[in-house]
């Protein structure tokens, strides 16, 4: 990411304040309403604790709709997301971000706890927006290169963010209300440009609760514990693997102990574990393999590997490693599950959910997994219900010639290429942008 020092300072959430005033003195009743599949009831959530009101339709099958009430300070109503954290201490996140931020408004009233973001969602959201027009046409008038420009824009999406997610992140003493922005994926093979990368974003965003995504390749674990030991708090991404994991949990461990504060509890990470796509490849070299026995395990690899990755840390933060840095306020490594969106219309489409639920744990889900899990999600511990069948799966599936290691070794190289691609297309279009409205661009 060359460009990104020249970037000044973005303008923080100025334009939010005024978009927080409700339009009259009546209360404001926001409703979201889950479309249901036959079969299931639709579930509603109702907020008139919200300060602001938003006139725009949620981005997808998710729909809002706002009523002004009589402002009788009736509580929101509980929905399976309230019930996810309260009883299972599972954090719901949800897996996009555009712009107006305001949006989610009614998705955190409905129990959302934080927003996780990549290279593919801002290319989605940049380009089929008109939204970011205004910035963007600034920004290049000011002399603004392209790539400077799409930080800015994404910093000041990801600043709005964190201002509405602020109050979660204070009520939970910082262990929650967290929104992610991840540094550039041409940086996945430069241990030394994530570094700086990840320090810059930090200060440009300059917000308590930001994440700063890492992806967890190997050029970048030692990124990940530099990053660590300088205070800066960390989403670790793409991680594919068992031992890939292990690397990041040590990474996080080893960074914590390196940092030499006294106070360890404002510096926080979550590893984001991967779900959907290790059953998309292993179900084709199942299928390849044809057998009985082998087309019998199609659509169990990623949730057995969950469970093995969860039982992995509940072992590395335990013991005397562990309680030592407890001592000086260090907090969990949560693991967070990616990836959650059914790709096999044949799966159940809760599946890279409901079977992944446990304490200390963060489920980000894009619209389709959230608006499946609110409308007939089931809340109860799952997660370590099953071990030993865990265990079965994952050695049946090392009988048969799968090699994990290489399983996630071709998905995180699918997963860095498909950023870049993502990252790169969206510059090309904010080129094209540029050209549109007659200005050049060196």
């Amino acid at each position: 990411m060359a460009t990104i020092s020249k970037l000044s300072n973005p303008n923080p959430v100025a334009s939010l304040s005024s978009s927080f005033k409700p339009r009259s003195s009546s209360s404001l009743k926001c409703f979201v309403g889950f479309p249901t599949r036959p079969g299931f009831s639709s579930k509603l959530v109702s907020s008139s604790s919200l300060s602001s009101i938003n006139t725009h339709p949620f981005r997808g099958s998710l729909v809002v709709r706002c009523s002004l009430a009589d402002g009788n300070g009736s509580s929101v109503k509980r929905t399976t997301l309230h019930d996810l954290y309260e009883k299972e201490g599972q954090s719901p996140w949800y897996d996009n971000l555009c712009r107006p931020v305001t949006d989610l408004l009614p998705l955190i009233a409905s129990g959302v706890r934080g927003v996780t973001s990549n290279p593919a969602i801002f290319q989605k959201a940049i380009s089929s927006s008109n939204a970011y027009n205004d910035q963007f046409r600034e920004l290049v008038q000011s002399g603004k290169d392209i790539e400077s420009a799409y930080w800015e824009l994404v910093v000041k999406d990801i600043q709005d963010a964190c201002k509405l997610f602020e109050p979660i992140y204070d009520q939970t003493d910082g262990g929650d209300g967290y929104v992610s922005v991840e540094v550039s994926p041409r940086l996945a093979d430069d241990t030394n440009g994530t570094i700086e990368a990840a320090k810059y974003l930090h200060e440009v965003v300059d917000r308590p609760n930001v994440y700063i995504k890492i992806p967890a390749t190997a050029p970048c674990i030692p990124s990940i514990k530099e990053v660590i030991a300088n205070g800066i708090s960390v989403n670790v991404t793409l991680i594919f693997s068992l031992a890939r994991y292990e690397a990041v949990i040590d990474a996080y461990l080893d960074g914590l102990e390196a940092s030499g504060l006294s106070d360890l509890s404002r510096v926080t990470s979550v590893a984001s574990f991967f779900v959907s796509r290790v059953d998309t490849l292993i179900d084709k070299m199942l299928e390849m393999i044809g057998t009985p026995e082998a087309l019998d395990l199609r659509g169990k690899a990623a949730v057995a590997q969950a469970a093995l990755a969860y039982r992995l840390y509940q072992k590395k933060f335990s013991g005397p490693r562990w309680e030592a840095l407890v001592k000086k306020g260090a907090k969990k490594q949560r693991l967070l599950w990616a990836s959650t969106s059914v790709k096999n219309p044949a799966y159940p489409d809760t599946l890279y959910v409901a079977p992944l639920i446990g304490p200390d744990t963060v489920s980000t889900m894009p619209d389709q997994a959230l608006q499946a899990f609110v409308d007939h999600g089931t809340v109860s511990r799952t997660i370590d219900a099953n071990v030993s069948e865990a265990e079965g799966i994952y050695s049946a599936l090392e009988k048969l010639g799968i090699d994990w290691g290489k399983v996630g070794s071709q998905l995180e190289d699918e997963g860095v290429e498909s950023f870049k691609k993502s990252f790169d297309s969206l510059l090309d279009t904010l080129q094209e942008k540029a050209n549109t409205l007659k200005f050049v661009i060196s």
